[in-house]
């Protein structure tokens, strides 16, 4: 497909990424440190715009020291919070890529938002972000009064496999017996290893994301391991009794099809959900903010319902 379903400022954005990658990385080089690096670069005028906030602080936290951004949209008050999982293949991105998506949750939610700086594949590879994550979660359970969050309104969410990070986290929590957050926000995730049929439609430079592309992510993250473990592929998990769900569903992606089906499972498990389908719209296309209306229509959705799951 050659990328005519696409929503033209989408489309744009999906051209100038790819532009200033190949500017960037002008002499093919494939190395994962060159990857990172290109992928700062390319992003930050992205990241760049958007909601100013009161307040923005790194804490490190919990037993092994993660370090957190948290982003404050008013000061003086106890906020809730949503805890931020950026996207990435677990092997690429960062906060500063998504500073800008993190403030516009912040913003338009009227909460603060917790970044995590997870540890990255494949030199961390699963569960060891999961564990950071979960400590995080502890530390903001037991201690965010103290750094001014209520621990009685917390959400979590993220895109692509921090999307799959943020579901994997309530299925371990809820197995634990561990705290669940008031909600989950899922971004076109990534759940399952399965090749389905929306990798053959949209796998093209077209659609910002390729299937030799998201299987390199997974042995990035998994390494050789194909198992079926329900905490690194979360469409395979028992989904009862997890925190109500918003599900952003790009429709021009290869994890569109994953994405419904994660969608009628959660429906099938009882958790109450909302997905909602962006027709033309690509992987990572909530990045566009500053050039689409359709990533501004999906932030505002999201957020809208995120403030109705921390206000209740």
């Amino acid at each position: 497909m050659n990328g005519d379903d696409i929503d033209p400022d989408v489309r744009e954005f999906v051209r100038r990424v790819s532009q200033r990658f190949a500017e960037v990385l002008g002499d093919g080089a494939t190395d994962l440190a060159s990857q990172r690096a290109a992928a700062e670069i390319v992003r930050a005028p992205w990241r760049e715009g958007g909601p100013m906030m009161a307040a923005t602080e790194q804490r490190l936290v919990g037993p092994s020291k993660v370090r957190v951004r948290i982003h404050r949209p008013a000061a003086g008050k106890m906020l809730p919070a949503l805890v931020y999982l950026h996207g990435g293949g677990w092997t690429t991105f960062s906060l500063d890529t998504h500073d800008r998506l993190m403030r516009e949750y912040a913003g338009r939610a009227g909460c603060a938002v917790v970044g995590i700086d997870y540890s990255l594949s494949p030199e961390a590879r699963f569960p060891r972000a999961l564990e950071e994550i979960g400590e995080v979660l502890g530390w903001l359970m037991s201690d965010g009064a103290e750094a001014g969050l209520d621990s009685t309104r917390i959400a979590i969410g993220g895109d692509s496999a921090g999307a799959n990070l943020s579901i994997a986290s309530m299925i371990r929590a809820r197995d634990r017996g561990e705290p669940l957050t008031r909600g989950m926000i899922l971004n076109y995730g990534a759940f399952d290893e399965e090749v389905r049929g929306s990798h053959a439609r949209y796998s093209s430079a077209n659609y910002m994301l390729e299937a030799a592309e998201m299987d390199a992510f997974w042995r990035n993250y998994r390494g050789e391991d194909r198992s079926d473990d329900p905490l690194a592929r979360p469409l395979l998990a028992d989904l009862t009794g997890l925190p109500p769900a918003f599900l952003c569903i790009a429709e021009c992606d290869i994890l569109a099809d994953e994405n419904h089906e994660m969608a009628r499972g959660l429906e099938l498990a009882g958790v109450p959900v909302v997905a909602k389908v962006y027709r033309g719209a690509t992987h990572s296309f909530l990045e566009a903010v500053s050039i689409s209306a359709l990533a501004d229509q999906a932030l505002q959705d999201s957020a809208d319902w995120l403030r109705e799951q921390l206000c209740s």
